[in-house]
């Protein structure tokens, strides 16, 4: 995979057959509506789940990886036209060898077939040619030992979903195959139940007609506001998602406010109906109410000055997103399980610094 694609999704369920074998090559046709120049049109139009990221793409334009026609084009301003087709010569990854590292974890839950885990901030999931340790799994290698579900490969061993880099919260690991499977079944029929704590630019009200007014908003029962769009990889930076309406992943978030701090900012629960890449940071973005701290997705909103925490808030060193609650029925037993945690420290002297207190 491309090396910051980890940073990646809120909870984004994995298949159950491993990691598969890359192609050799991948063939590009330009389309219609495709940027003109070579590097930004085959940033747009790679498959997603070829994992290039434009910078990437640049590096094997320059490497002699991309022909058109059996003839190598090495420069990523050429300009393409529609109808052209593209090849593109995937090398094979370097391999990375995952190894036991002695990572303190923070354990919820354990038995014989999985285990549950409150991650920090700042630990990466599983490794990637950008993060070759200090990851999740090398934790959970040292932790498990060798009784950790194969499937996934030896990069994502008992991997089932994932939360970003700097996300923090609750995720299950399988143990067990039989774990592996049950639990993956679970995350495609969106069975598993998960929401996350927030903390918001503005006020996101259920009754703010700008809000209602934007397609794919409605209004819920309590004042709870879902979005549903298409998301997809935006067409100018692959490291990003955007909201799209005629193609991309169907998500589904549910948001309902918590505590407003006056107008500037709120804590915000979000439920995950799906588990799209970066889902809650994009729809909240779509809806003008972006995470504090996301450099991503946050826009250049600032609370303002005069406001308790504005300093805190505006400086605060990542998206202020914390998956809070984890709901499952035990793949094994088919025992519901329903864990919870607490605020980290960081995102609770946000809140009651914006509170005031």
């Amino acid at each position: 995979m491309d090396d910051t694609f980890e940073d990646g999704d809120e909870v984004e369920a994995f298949g159950v057959n491993g990691e598969g074998a890359a192609a050799e090559t991948l063939s590009v046709t330009i389309g219609a509506d495709a940027p003109a120049r070579l590097d930004k049109a085959l940033a747009a139009l790679v498959p997603e789940e070829a994992s290039l990221s434009r910078s990437r793409l640049s590096r094997m334009i320059a490497e002699g990886a991309v022909s058109r026609g059996g003839v190598v084009v090495t420069d990523q301003k050429a300009k393409v036209a529609e109808g052209e087709v593209y090849v593109l010569r995937l090398d094979p990854a370097t391999a990375i060898e995952t190894l036991p590292e002695a990572i303190p974890l923070s354990v919820v839950w354990e038995d014989a077939d999985l285990i549950v885990i409150d991650k920090p901030a700042g630990m990466v999931v599983h490794p990637a040619p950008g993060t070759p340790s200090g990851t999740l799994v090398n934790a959970l290698l040292h932790h498990c030992g060798d009784t950790l579900s194969g499937i996934g490969g030896a990069r994502r061993p008992g991997i089932v979903h994932r939360i970003d880099k700097d996300t923090t919260g609750l995720l299950v690991v399988a143990k067990s195959d039989r774990a592996h499977h049950g639990l993956a079944r679970q995350f495609e029929d969106h069975s598993v139940t998960r929401r996350y704590l927030a903390v918001v630019h503005g006020v996101p009200m259920a009754s703010d007609p700008r809000l209602r007014g934007l397609r794919g908003v409605t209004v819920e029962a309590a004042g709870v506001i879902r979005l549903a769009t298409g998301l997809a990889r935006h067409k100018t930076d692959r490291q990003r998602q955007a909201v799209v309406w005629e193609a991309g992943r169907h998500a589904v978030t549910r948001v309902r406010v918590v505590e407003a701090f006056g107008t500037q900012a709120a804590l915000v629960e979000c439920w995950l109906e799906t588990g799209r890449t970066h889902q809650i940071r994009v729809h909240l973005s779509y809806a003008g109410h972006g995470l504090v701290g996301d450099q991503t997705y946050g826009g250049r909103r600032k609370v303002g000055g005069s406001a308790p925490g504005a300093a805190l808030a505006n400086d605060f060193p990542r998206q202020a997103l914390h998956a809070a609650t984890l709901g499952f029925d035990h793949p094994v037993s088919g025992e519901r399980l329903e864990f919870t945690s607490l605020l980290p420290g960081d995102i609770e002297h946000l809140v009651d610094t914006l509170r005031g207190t």
